[in-house]
This record gives structure tokens, C-alpha cells and sequence, in this order.
């Protein structure tokens, strides 16, 4: 590590930043050799004659009609979009003019006997009819082409064309008769032909019928050819939602008849990816990318196509860019990218900086270290300002991995080099002071705040200061100096107070809660709660998530502890189920809801127990899904007892019975919990003759809130256990303002 840190710091001290700038001439297009730029026109002119002044028909046009066979140049002619009203002709003002000069055409062409220009001439008036919705006089020119083909082949997109739009119109026009003889040829031209080319906008009911067929017949080739036209078919015509279900069998085809192009096997799961993206349904799209990289060939290309998906279409949470969901890609990459040459070298650190970001976000220190190391190992030609940016990261990541000794080391090379700025001088002082402090190096930690301080004051910048002040505040209060830390974090919140809250919310929110929690620990516990309350308005007005659960946490832990109060405990506590439903935390919602529903039952009224048999039912369905065996059973009694002190005893024996179907297994661990179920169970057979205690419920109630019977015990237990678990763990200082800066 020593020699990994000398080399480091040693490329920062020997870079200089005139040296660093780029050396390459810019790109010029007056140095490239740029040939002439030839336009090349329409080669059919819709002219006039000079002498009669009517439209001519161009014997070239008829002769390049009329050749034999199929043609590039003639796949213009058939497509759905009609090029060939740009790429062929020109010299016309109207679609009318054309569509008079093709007809003169027909006429020339008839009269010399050329068969091919006559039928591709009435293809082109055909859909020129179709296009202007003149359905009967298009199913004329059809059909004229097709009786002059005679069932000549020889051009089968030709045919095909004529087959479909003929059938089309059939099928438009509702012409049964007509419509039978021709579709199953309609169908079988458009599925034998590989890359046909779409001209109507009816192809997809002969699709759909040639895909019956296939099947009826059973055969998965034909049925997955008939898919794939279909998906296509749709997609040309942008109609996603309409091609996701064939495409959705196309690829389940694939994997039955072991399909052996993984390439094109993927990019069917990229396709089906991004059409889930236009649906938003995101965690398709993440198994859409997942299934494409398990399938393809592990190219780069296919590795960055699964992470543009992901980045485009996956799930967006706020505050956490990039996705986590990225990182299975990132680390495929990186096998490629050790083998590729030195040109990928500045890629490679890229991916492993962005690793070690994913890692430390899931507090995976370790893991980031490792990536951090290598990316720097690998891009060494990075300039002096980036690689003091991935030391300082590399810093904290040390500091949150508790390894501070490395971190001094680190930091303090920073801080005595040249090539360090202001800003990032700043940031180095800050953390180092935080890794003094670790160390119990008091004084030197309250230097580098002290810098780090000076340093941001004469770069205004109000955030670093701002964070260097709470910092120091921090410091003083846990150095018994509670005065002066006090003071200091008072100044943060001052500093930050003018600042746009959308822009530095997430440290104020923690300065706030910070200065909330020393005055809680002193006698202000009225400050205590307005800076809870201001952090969480806070929170909510940057629409920060975590912030707002932060400081709901402990604004219910203070109305539980330090300045009891039931209903705003309460109230409280359900703002805090509203957030935990936004985030993916079932085993805290699941104590949440216990919380709630004991406070509930706290207030002692009959709609009180009411809302809390609804919680404690919501709290089972989550323990339930989570396989909690021992909370779920006390959720089943706790149930049971609610209904009991609600006079609904024969629930209360369904609860019981529910509860004995567990697992043998389980019996020592709830024999205590089902004695008073039991008792609650006799005494409801004397429920006509039972007196009534306070608050107009059964007195025999007085059973189930004994001092030692075990659900009350738990239940207080329980309840204590989550009021204490509320309040995070403080944290202790604020990584300058931080990292994001840099």
C-alpha cells in the first residue's frame, strides 16, 4: 500500500498544469481532402412535351420497367413509405400530375405489349389509389396486374405486394369470397420471403392468420416466423404496445428451439426491454437487460447496450445516480477491458471509479477500496486535478472503512502538494480532521477544522464553511466545551439558512438534526423540536426521502422519550409508515405498524381499537410475507386480544385456532402467549353475564393486561424496542461538502 500511495502522490507532484492541457491540434475540415459534393437528382422527369405542351412519357422509364426479375432499385416501388415519389420522379407539383403521367404510362405501355412496366406501372396506381382511399378502383389496378403476370414469379416482392394489398382490400372491403382464395397464398408469400418489404398497413391480419395456421400445424418455426413478421410489422408502424405480446412469444420460441445466435437472441431482449421502458414498467426492463447479458456473447458493445437500457428505462430512485442495477454490467466489462489494449486504459479507470462508488453506497468498503486502488493503478494518464479527486474519495472510503492511519497518510500528501486547489484543499483538511478526531488527536483535528474553515471563507463557499463549522461544533460539544459547539452549529444553520434549500437540503437536514440532538440532551427541549421539525420541512420541500425519515425518527422518538405525547407520537409514526412504503424496508414497516397499533390501543376508545386491529392486521400480512414465524404468532394473538376487548369472541376463537396450526416447533417459544388466548376463550362463554369496567369495556378485559402475562410484555417490550430503534445512529462529522464538489 506504501508503494501504491508514493507512486500516486509522486505522478500528482511531477504533473504540472500547463502540462496537462491537450497538445492535439483540433480537427479542420479545410485539411481533409473533400471531394465535390454531387447531388444526385430523380432520374424520371415529369415533363411536357415542347411542341403540345402535355405530359411525355419517357421511354426510358418504360425500359427500366420493364426488365425481368427482381431489382434493388425496384424495392423503392413497393415500400409501405413510398420513396419512390422522391428517388424516381420529379418535375411535379401535385400527386395528381404523377399519378395522371403514371397513367399515360399504363396506356404507353399496354399499347407496346410490355408486360413487366404494364404491371409494376398498375402496382404503382394501385397504391396511389389506395392512398388517396379510392379502395375499388385500386382493387382494378390489382387485379389487372396480377392477370398480366400470368404467374410469372420472377419478381416475388412484386407479387407479394400485389397479393397483400389486393387481400387487404378484400378484407377492408368485407369480400369473403374473394378474400378466401387469396389469403392463404397472401400469407405464404409474406412468411416464406426473407426480408420482405411492407407496403400496407393491412399485413398484420394476414399475419395474424398465417400465425393460426402455424399454430394449428404445430410448428414452432413457422410460429415464431410468423412473430417475428408481426413484431416487425408493428414496430415500423410505431405501435410497441401492439408488438410486445409477439414479441414476448418470439423469444420464449427462441429458448424452446435453442436458438443458436445469442446475439440475435439478446438484442430481442433489448427490444423487449425498451418497449417496457415506454409502458414504465422498470423491473421488466432490469430483467430484460439481465436475460440479454446471460444470452450474448459478452462484447462490450452488448455490456454498454445493457447499461444504456438500465440507465434509460430501469428504475430511478432519488439521490442515487447512477443505479445500483448497473454494477452486474460494470463488472463484466472489466475482464474485456483487462485483456483490450492500452487505449481502453482511461475507460477501464473510469468503470472501476464508478464500482467503487456502488460499493460504498451499500457499504461495501472494502470491495470500493479494491476498485478505487485499480482504477487509479489503470488510468495513470488522468490529470493531476482528477487523481487528487479519486485520492480524497479514496480517503473517505479508508475513513468509513476505520482504517485512519492510511487516511492521514493520504490526506496529508494532499495537503502539502502543489497541484492541489483551494476547494480541494479544503475537502482534504476537513477529512483529515475527521480522521484525527478518530484517533483521538483533538487538537490537531480542531486545526484542520479550523483550516478547512479559513479555506472556504476565502473562496466563499457557503456550504463547505457551513459544513466546517457543524464540524467544529461537533468537536467542541463531544470536548465538553458545549457552549462554544453550540455556538458553531448555530453559525452552520445560519449559513445554510440563506442558501436555496434545494441545493444543500441534505446537509442542512443533518446539521439541523445534529443541533436537535444536543439540545435534546440538554435541557432545550423546545429548540430540540423545532430543529426536528425545521429539518423536516426541510426534507420535504427538496422532496428528499431519507431526510424525511431521518427526522420523522427522531421526532418520534421524541414525543416517545424525551417529551411524551401520544398523539403526535402517533401521528408521527404513521408519516413515518407513509415513507417506509416508498422504500424497501419491510422488516422496519412491519415494527412501524406494531408501534402503531400499540399506541393505538394506548388510547383506551373502541375506534381506537378498531384502527389498532386494522394495523396489527397489516403487520401480519408483512410478517406473513416474511416468514417471521415468532412475530407472526404474537401478531395472530394480538389480534385475537383486540377482537376480545372488542366483544367479538368467536373471532377472537378463529385467531386461536389460526395461531394452533403453526408448526409444533414453535410451541415453546408462544406457550405463555396462548394461556391468556385460552382464558380469553372461557371468559367469552360468560360474556351476557360479565360486568363492565371502565371505559364501557368487559371487565374480564383486566386478564389481558396482567403484569407478567406475556403479550402485554411483549408488546411493551416490542413497542420499547422500536422507539428506541427510531433515531438513526448519530453520525459523527460531514465529509466536506463535500465530495459532491469535487
Amino acid at each position: 500500500m506504501n508503494y501504491k500511495l508514493e507512486q500516486w502522490l509522486t505522478k500528482v507532484k511531477d504533473l504540472s498544469v500547463e502540462g496537462r492541457a491537450d497538445r492535439e491540434e483540433p480537427f479542420s475540415a479545410l485539411d481533409a481532402e473533400v471531394g465535390p459534393l454531387v447531388s444526385q437528382e430523380p432520374p424520371f422527369c415529369v415533363g411536357h412535351d415542347d411542341r403540345t405542351f402535355q405530359p411525355g412519357v419517357s421511354d426510358a422509364l418504360l425500359l427500366f420497367l420493364n426488365r425481368k426479375g427482381c431489382e434493388a432499385t425496384f424495392q423503392d416501388l413497393y415500400d409501405r413509405s413510398f420513396p419512390f415519389l422522391k428517388t424516381l420522379f420529379y418535375g411535379y407539383a401535385t400527386e395528381e400530375e404523377l399519378t395522371d403521367y403514371l397513367g399515360l404510362a399504363r396506356e404507353a405501355a399496354k399499347r407496346a405489349h410490355l408486360l413487366w412496366a404494364l404491371a409494376r406501372l398498375c402496382c404503382l396506381l394501385g397504391r396511389m389509389s389506395v392512398r388517396k382511399l379510392k379502395l375499388s378502383q385500386a382493387r382494378v389496378y390489382f387485379e389487372e396486374a396480377l392477370a398480366t403476370l400470368q404467374g410469372d414469379f420472377s419478381d416475388l416482392y412484386l407479387v407479394t405486394t400485389l397479393y397483400a394489398n389486393l387481400t387487404g382490400i378484400y378484407l377492408m372491403q368485407k369480400n369473403r369470397e374473394k378474400c378466401a382464395r387469396l389469403l392463404d397464398k397472401a400469407a405464404a408469400l409474406l412468411v416464406g420471403i426473407p426480408n420482405y418489404i411492407s407496403s400496407t398497413a393491412v399485413e398484420s391480419e394476414i399475419l395474424k392468420h398465417a400465425l393460426r395456421r402455424a399454430v394449428l400445424s404445430h410448428s414452432r418455426s413457422a410460429e415464431a416466423r410468423a412473430c417475428f413478421l408481426l413484431a416487425k410489422h408493428y414496430l415500423n408502424f410505431r405501435q410497441g404496445e401492439e408488438a410486445l405480446p409477439f414479441l414476448e412469444r418470439l423469444q420464449l420460441l427462441k429458448e424452446e428451439v435453442g436458438f443458436p445466435d445469442g446475439s440475435l437472441l439478446a438484442g430481442g431482449y433489448f427490444l423487449l426491454g425498451q418497449l417496457y421502458g415506454q409502458k414504465r414498467l422498470p423491473h421488466l426492463v432490469l430483467s430484460c437487460a439481465r436475460k440479454a447479458s446471460s444470452c450474448s456473447s459478452g462484447t462490450l458493445p452488448e455490456s454498454f447496450r445493457s447499461i444504456d437500457l438500465v440507465l434509460r428505462n430501469g428504475p430511478q430512485v432519488v439521490g442515487q445516480t447512477p443505479p445500483s442495477q448497473i454494477a452486474l454490467y460494470l463488472r463484466q466489462m472489466l475482464p474485456l477491458l483487462d485483456s483490450s489494449s492500452s487505449e481502453h486504459r482511461k475507460l477501464h479507470g473510469v468503470v472501476c471509479c464508478t464500482l467503487s462508488v456502488l460499493c460504498s453506497r451499500h457499504k461495501q468498503y472494502r470491495k470500493a477500496i479494491d476498485y478505487m486502488e485499480k482504477g487509479l493503478d489503470k488510468n495513470m494518464q488522468a490529470s493531476s486535478k482528477e487523481t487528487i479527486n479519486h485520492l480524497a474519495f479514496l480517503s473517505w472510503l479508508y475513513i468509513l472503512n476505520r482504517q485512519n492511519m492510511v487516511t492521514v497518510d493520504i490526506l496529508t500528501a494532499i495537503t502539502e502538494s502543489s497541484q492541489s486547489s483551494h476547494q480541494q484543499l479544503g475537502v482534504a483538511h476537513n477529512m483529515l480532521a475527521i480522521a484525527l478526531k478518530r484517533l483521538h488527536d483533538t487538537k490537531r483535528a480542531a486545526e484542520s477544522y479550523y483550516k478547512a474553515l479559513r479555506i472556504s471563507q476565502e473562496t466563499s463557499k457557503m456550504r463547505n464553511q457551513a459544513v466546517a463549522l457543524a464540524n467544529l461544533g461537533v468537536l467542541c460539544w463531544h470536548s465538553s466545551a458545549r457552549s462554544l459547539g453550540e455556538r458553531f452549529l448555530l453559525n452552520a444553520v445560519r449559513v445554510l439558512s440563506e442558501l436555496p434549500s434545494i441545493d444543500w437540503g441534505r446537509d442542512f437536514i443533518e446539521i439541523l438534526l445534529r443541533l436537535g440532538r444536543c439540545y435534546a440532551r440538554g435541557a432545550c427541549k423546545e429548540e430540540a423540536r423545532w430543529c426536528y421539525e425545521w429539518a423536516l420541512l426541510v426534507a420535504m420541500e427538496t422532496d428528499h426521502l431519507e431526510g424525511q425519515f431521518q427526522a420523522v425518527q427522531h421526532l418520534c422518538q421524541f414525543y416517545s422519550t424525551v417529551f411524551p405525547d401520544e398523539v403526535q407520537c402517533l401521528q408521527y409514526n404513521e408519516y413515518q409508515l407513509s415513507l417506509l412504503r416508498k422504500m424497501p424496508d419491510k422488516v422496519m414497516e412491519g415494527q412501524v405498524l406494531e408501534t402503531i397499533s400499540q399506541l393505538y390501543l394506548s388510547l383506551g376508545t373502541e375506534r381506537a381499537y378498531r384502527s389498532a386491529l386494522e394495523y396489527t392486521k397489516q403487520s401480519l400480512g408483512l410478517f406473513i410475507d416474511l416468514q417471521a414465524r415468532v412475530k407472526e404468532a404474537h401478531a395472530w394473538l394480538q389480534a385475537g386480544k383486540i377482537y376480545y376487548m372488542l366483544r367479538q369472541n368467536e373471532l377472537v376463537d378463529l385467531y386461536i385456532q389460526e395461531r394452533w396450526r403453526e408448526p409444533w416447533g414453535w410451541f415453546g417459544v408462544c406457550y405463555s402467549q396462548l394461556l391468556p388466548s385460552c382464558e380469553a376463550e372461557r371468559q367469552g362463554q360468560l360474556e351476557r353475564q360479565d360486568g363492565v369496567g371502565e371505559g364501557g369495556l368487559p371487565a374480564s378485559t383486566a386478564s389481558f393486561s396482567k403484569p407478567f402475562s406475556l403479550p402485554s410484555c411483549l408488546a411493551t417490550a416490542g413497542s420499547r424496542k422500536t422507539q428506541q430503534g427510531q433515531a438513526g445512529e448519530e453520525g459523527e462529522e460531514w465529509p466536506a461538502a463535500s465530495l459532491h464538489a469535487l
